[in-house]
């Protein structure tokens, strides 16, 4: 190449399903020379890229996984010699996605960057219980918080959003059922506040768990190895309900 860097592309790969990619999505994985790629990203999408190098750059929670300082330098380098770039993060790259320090880092070195939109987990999981996140007179706001805290980065306190949102969608923190229950109900919430517990939304895999607050940890322990996001809130009690009386303590996939 010539002394002009190519640009990067903070692409969204979306919850799982590859036919939930957008367009221009897929049309930069097949056009990319090069493609950082998550672990959670499924691999039906990572192989649109069909002429591009295809690089694993982990960060799957609960293992191994790349330092971020050296994902970026990767990024760097490879725009400054293999044109175009596709970074593919799961869901969308701007929630939880430490897309912010990606962009920073290129734009440090002067590198152009674009982000291309995906579906996020939260969105996925409504979609699979059939349950809107909002609804008139019960729910006017949504909160999207995680529990996880970087090496290094101070605390915040996630869950007084989440406490004090009409729903709350939980990331990561599925593993941390107990935790989660109990301190949302030493914040205020009922012990029967409603939820689901979503897992794999989008793919065949996909199954949910609902219940209430004070039953979260148990709903977790049906879980398997996917990754799952926590919903709650009073949107929810419907279909708690419905579920509830149509076969008591039965395990369901969301119909």
């Amino acid at each position: 190449m010539s002394g002009v860097p190519g640009k990067v592309y903070l692409v969204g790969a979306g919850p799982g399903a590859a036919d939930l990619l957008t367009l221009r999505a897929a049309r930069l994985l097949q056009d990319a020379n090069v493609v950082f790629y998550d672990a959670l990203v499924n691999p039906e999408v990572v192989a649109l890229a069909a002429r591009a190098q295809k690089i694993a750059v982990g960060k799957r929670c609960g293992a191994h996984s790349t330092a971020q300082r050296f994902i970026n330098k990767r990024l760097v380098d490879a725009a400054r010699t293999d044109g175009l770039v596709v970074r593919l993060k799961g869901g969308d790259p701007m929630l939880f996605g430490r897309a912010q320090e990606e962009i920073d880092a290129l734009h440090a070195e002067g590198i152009e960057v674009e982000v291309v939109p995906g579906v996020t987990a939260a969105l996925a999981a409504s979609a699979a219980l059939k349950v809107s996140l909002t609804r008139r007179g019960v729910s006017r706001n949504v909160a999207f918080v995680t529990p996880r805290v970087g090496e290094s980065e101070r605390a915040s306190d996630w869950i007084a959003s989440a406490a004090s949102a009409d729903t709350a969608v939980v990331y990561m923190g599925a593993r941390e059922a107990a935790m989660l229950s109990r301190e949302l109900v030493s914040r205020g919430l009922a012990p029967d506040t409603p939820v689901a517990v979503v897992e794999d939304a989008s793919l065949a895999s996909e199954r949910s768990h609902t219940g209430t607050l004070a039953g979260l940890e148990t709903l977790a322990t049906r879980l398997g190895a996917g990754p799952a996001v926590v919903v709650i809130g009073q949107v929810l009690r419907e279909l708690v309900a419905a579920r509830r009386d149509a076969e008591p303590g039965a395990l369901r996939k969301a119909s």
